[in-house]
């Protein structure tokens, strides 16, 4: 089962996506692939061990860097693109999530992010990495 934190900077944005993404885990019976929390972002520190991955809305990129330069953790962060967030897909996500646990175990650098996908806010697909490629 993959562990995933949402984090926005208040959690109350990412409280909405979490529960309409809880719903289609559920009726996708994912159940036992994946698991979602929410929470604020601010609660990084004391939440970041229970979780495989870490998802930040798109807001959250200075957040992230002022975080990154001041810890190391062992888990892969991603920053949503900016539609996927907005429009969010569960499947899409699901499988951005598995993709970028997989680089982030090849290379061990936070935030992680796709080939030619540095700057979050230029990202315009809506749906998963894999599936904008087709």
């Amino acid at each position: 089962m993959i562990k995933i934190l949402l984090c926005c900077g208040g959690g109350f944005s990412s409280s909405a996506l979490c529960h309409k993404v809880e719903k289609e885990i559920s009726e996708n019976n994912m159940q036992n692939d994946f698991f979602i929390e929410f929470s604020a972002f601010a609660l990084i520190k004391k939440r970041i061990n229970e979780f495989d991955i870490i998802v930040c809305c798109p807001h959250l990129i200075m957040s992230v860097n002022r975080f990154l330069k001041n810890s190391n953790p062992d888990k892969p962060i991603y920053i949503l693109p900016p539609r996927m967030y907005g429009l969010i897909s569960f499947k899409e996500l699901a499988l951005d999530v598995i993709d970028i646990i997989d680089l982030y175990n090849k290379n061990k650098i936070n935030p992680v992010h796709f080939p030619r996908e540095e700057n979050t806010m230029m990202i315009t697909r809506n749906v998963a990495y894999r599936n904008s490629k087709k």
